[in-house]
């Protein structure tokens, strides 16, 4: 009964926090071009075609309705009061090679899925979308076959209310390498995606009320790093993608039946470090990753709490290293669905809240092992539906069972022989 007092008790400071600031509070994130040549919004189009390379155009407060296209080299400067409304049709603003959409507010696009509408498409190389506004599309920021690009600064306000497969996509990356998607703060879109790209940054953005807040597939050698991830169904997902750093972001709120902070699958030689997973139906999820022995995915110093399941595998993993990790306050630690154990990975200085051990010469570090062997929690992995029950005296009386009589022991699931006692050690 005290854990479930404590776990509520936390769940409501959590949630009364202050959010942490990301994205532009305004339009700071861009400055006028030097050079910048003014325009009225109903010249907009003749000026753009009349433009060349290395050109650039400030757009003046009002309304231009419209498509636009951005000639490669050149830049559209304006700032939120300078509006460009999409007709109804198609995307509203591309840019090519170089060129750059700065400040200004994209105000819908058509809206059919299978053609991609979206309010602002880029290709090419070294294209620029920064403190750009965008709301009413379909899609949102739509990067494709392109290098170097950089998406930073925007408010990327998704069409929400219906369902989320209904949704565009807020920020989109396909076939993009080398790319910079930062501060940009996106909330009540479908996903933010990043497919078949590689070596790309997703740094310090807000990401929230969505379906994914980032999915990767197919996508090797990226870097999700200092993000917020709030209220989305699943923070981040990366499937069938190699060589990622997934370090210091947040992974709160992801509630419900596919729930959860982080997710794996077939995916090896992860860094996942320092992120914090809290109040999520599952904290951390992983099936067959690492998919080839030898390969090795490492999770170090992530804190994750308040989660109904903490860390869940799908089958027995192998090749997982979790050090220095912290494990407290969630209904069960650690799951392994369709039985088994998480023995043969390895378990080092982790900080579990429910150990029950001791640390005599006070170095810190348990002096017998940390072993999970709940009860109810092995019978739950092997029939789901017992969670129906989670949280009741009837589960407990099981886990209480469990301990006290011999015949009801059950294999252990999870063994740290250096299990850390003290907070400050483990994060």
């Amino acid at each position: 009964m005290r854990r479930i007092e404590l776990h509520l008790l936390l769940s409501s400071a959590c949630a009364a926090a202050p959010p942490a600031e990301y994205g532009p509070s305004d339009n700071e994130v861009v400055t006028r071009p030097t050079d910048c040549v003014d325009v009225l919004p109903a010249d907009l189009s003749e000026a753009l075609s009349r433009s060349s390379s290395g050109d650039a155009l400030c757009m003046g407060r009002g309304e231009f309705h419209g498509r636009v296209q951005i000639p490669a080299g050149v830049t559209l400067f304006g700032d939120r009061d300078s509006v460009i409304r999409s007709k109804g049709l198609g995307t509203t603003v591309t840019l090519t090679s170089s060129s750059a959409l700065l400040g200004l507010t994209v105000d819908g696009s058509g809206g059919r899925f299978d053609v991609l509408d979206a309010a602002v498409k880029v290709s090419g190389t070294g294209a620029r979308v920064e403190g750009v506004t965008v709301r009413n599309s379909v899609f949102g920021v739509l990067v494709e076959r392109a290098k170097k690009v950089r998406v930073i600064g925007n408010r990327v306000h998704g069409v929400g209310g219906s369902a989320l497969g209904m949704r565009g996509d807020g920020i989109r990356l396909w076939e993009t390498d080398e790319s910079l998607v930062e501060a940009n703060w996106v909330e009540d879109a479908r996903d933010c995606v990043v497919w078949y790209s590689r070596h790309n940054r997703v740094l310090g953005n807000k990401i929230s009320r969505g379906r994914y807040g980032v999915h990767l597939m197919y996508s090797h050698r990226n870097e999700v790093r200092g993000n917020r991830f709030e209220s989305n169904e699943v923070g981040v997902f990366a499937m069938y993608s190699d060589d990622l750093a997934v370090e210091h972001n947040e992974m709160l709120g992801s509630i419900g039946a596919a729930g959860m902070g982080l997710g794996l699958k077939e995916s090896s030689r992860l860094s996942i470090r320092n992120n914090r997973m809290i109040r999520n139906s599952i904290g951390v999820f992983t099936d067959n990753s690492p998919i080839a022995k030898g390969d090795t995915n490492r999770f170090e110093r992530n804190e994750i709490r308040l989660s109904d399941v903490g860390m869940s595998f799908l089958g027995a993993p192998h090749d997982v290293e979790l050090r220095d990790n912290r494990f407290a306050d969630n209904f069960t630690q650690v799951r392994v669905e369709g039985g088994g154990d998480a023995l043969s990975i390895l378990w080092a200085g982790n900080l579990w809240d429910d150990y029950a051990g001791y640390d005599l010469d006070d170095d810190g570090v348990g002096d017998v092992p940390y072993e999970l062997d709940d009860l109810s929690s092995s019978l739950e992995a092997r029939y789901p539906d017992l969670a129906f029950l989670r949280g009741t005296l009837a589960l407990a009386f099981v886990s209480v069972a469990g301990r006290a009589v011999p015949l009801l022991a059950t294999h252990p699931m999870v063994r740290d022989a250096t299990p850390r006692v003290r907070v400050e050690r483990a994060n």
